[in-house]
């Protein structure tokens, strides 16, 4: 990881882009039922954007808290996520970890930048002037994550479709990073194993044009009895490495102390 990460502070040193969502992936064995993972995960997580999807080939469990686009009626929706901070037992230090995420210039430049993006990405398919910014760096406290939102809106052209929107907003920005395409070439080159369902979507289509999608982050793939999730994190100019790799373990810290009770 921390050699990763030292190449991709040289990318942005360089000036070939200003921020990468890097992810590790982590693996462990699991002989149990995959439904029974998810549903045991569901009674503490409550993930607001939660999918169980069982293939042929692999069971899909994503216990995410991110919209990646939603149309309604028409009306667009995104809500991408940027910057975290863990939970904490104590009441009073839990509410100092928000606080300080609050206030972190640091996060909110993360967060802005992906708000750019995706009012780019939107704006392929959106009516002209109508894109706007609803809310920007919303603290909104999960299970295990405090995190930061924002909300960005606008009307789908009457020429194109929902899947259209779909397709020009994806992947998420907030899993590739900014330029969007240089970002995704550095993960590509330095990520060792190809993401697969994760950070990819999960949703809806429905018969009347509307759809609504996940961006699926904290999600596990199952097949021939191996687990694989990933925590990730966005990489700017002044991230420190330790920090990043812990915000990483944060991410899947429920995983993994879940699968840890699961063999008592």
């Amino acid at each position: 990881y921390y050699q990763a990460f030292e190449k991709i502070k040289n990318y942005i040193d360089a000036g070939d882009c200003y921020q990468v969502n890097f992810a590790q992936r982590f693996s462990a064995t699991y002989r149990g039922n995959p439904l029974g993972l998810y549903q045991a995960l569901r009674q503490t997580q409550r993930a607001p954007f939660s999918a169980c999807i069982r293939t042929p080939g692999a069971d899909i469990l994503s216990f995410s808290p991110e919209r990646l686009v939603r149309v309604a009626d028409r009306q667009i929706l995104t809500q991408p996520i940027k910057g975290t901070r863990p939970r904490h037992p104590d009441p009073s230090e839990d509410q100092r970890l928000a606080e300080e995420l609050q206030s972190s210039e640091k996060d909110r430049a993360e967060n802005l930048m992906i708000v750019d993006l995706l009012r780019n990405d939107l704006g392929k398919t959106a009516v002209p002037g109508s894109i706007a910014v609803d809310s920007l760096f919303e603290l909104v406290t999960f299970a295990n994550v405090h995190h930061l939102v924002s909300s960005v809106s606008g009307e789908l052209r009457p020429d194109v479709s929902a899947m259209d929107l779909l397709r020009a907003c994806f992947p998420g920005g907030s899993v590739t990073g900014a330029p969007k395409h240089r970002a995704m070439q550095i993960i590509a080159e330095l990520e060792p194993v190809k993401r697969q369902a994760y950070c990819g979507a999960i949703g809806y289509y429905s018969y009347h044009g509307n759809l609504d999608t996940n961006l699926p982050i904290r999600t596990i793939i199952c097949t021939n009895n191996k687990l694989h999730y990933w925590g990730g994190g966005g990489i700017v100019a002044d991230s420190e490495a330790a920090q990043e790799y812990e915000e990483t373990l944060t991410k899947v810290n429920f995983i993994s102390n879940a699968l840890a009770s699961l063999t008592k």
